[in-house]
């Protein structure tokens, strides 16, 4: 982040269509006026999802938010990280996706794997995409995000390496360290990949000593990769 992107001095942050016109979600607008009940002039700051934003203040009048500076425009992050998770039970996917935006993640992909025990339809599959894309929405928000990370849809173990391209690797242990090179990253089911999704020939990253669960492993991935990018940590060059 520079200087001058959202951060935690602000009350809120939110995302809007048009910075010009900052018309809020209805959701959205009840969250800042029914629960953080915020007051005139407190600072907000709203953004596209696409990079540009722009400081606001709460209005005493009828629109909820009003300029307060000019529209900034923040560099998409770069390498774009990318972490895909077999499906999983009850409400980790939901979990998962939140922490991975907030650890920064650009690109965040459900994969059907071979051993995965949940499955999900095609109906399913476009719910739960919406429902994770909101999930995700609400913790950039919560997380100052100015870009909206990407969830895409249930992909096929087979057909990660050509949806998410070169940079992809799988999390197994004894690969080895994480680093830049392969800033995409597929966590398997906790009873791991099978035996024909190891010989497709992708590059194997280890995230740790310790058997993680698939949730608890593709946030360890997202953390590592968004430190990796950040420069707080340095990639193991003797690997």
């Amino acid at each position: 982040m520079s200087a001058r992107d959202p951060g935690p001095s602000v009350a809120a942050h939110v995302f809007v269509d048009d910075l010009d016109s900052l018309d809020l979600h209805p959701d959205d607008d009840h969250h800042l006026r029914a629960v953080l009940r915020l007051r005139a002039g407190e600072a907000v700051t709203a953004s596209d999802g696409r990079g540009r934003w722009r400081p606001c203040t709460v209005s005493a009048g009828g629109a909820l938010l009003e300029p307060a500076g000019e529209v900034v425009g923040d560099p998409a992050p770069s390498p774009a990280l990318t972490v895909g998770i077999a499906l999983t039970k009850g409400d980790r996917p939901e979990w998962a996706v939140q922490k991975l935006t907030e650890c920064g993640v650009d690109r965040i992909v459900p994969v059907a794997s071979a051993r995965a025990v949940v499955r999900w339809d095609a109906a399913k599959a476009a719910r739960n995409r919406d429902r994770l894309a909101r999930i995700a929405r609400e913790a950039a928000m919560q997380s100052r995000r100015t870009w909206l990370p990407e969830i895409l849809p249930l992909t096929a173990f087979a057909d990660a390496a050509a949806a998410l391209g070169p940079g992809l690797a799988l999390a197994e242990r004894g690969g080895r360290p994480l680093s830049l090179a392969t800033p995409a990253v597929l966590v398997g089911p906790e009873g791991g990949w099978a035996d024909d999704e190891l010989a497709a020939g992708l590059p194997t990253v280890d995230l740790g000593p310790h058997v993680l669960r698939s949730e608890t492993a593709s946030v360890a991935a997202g953390v590592l990769l968004g430190s990796l990018r950040a420069g707080l940590v340095v990639a193991n060059d003797h690997s």
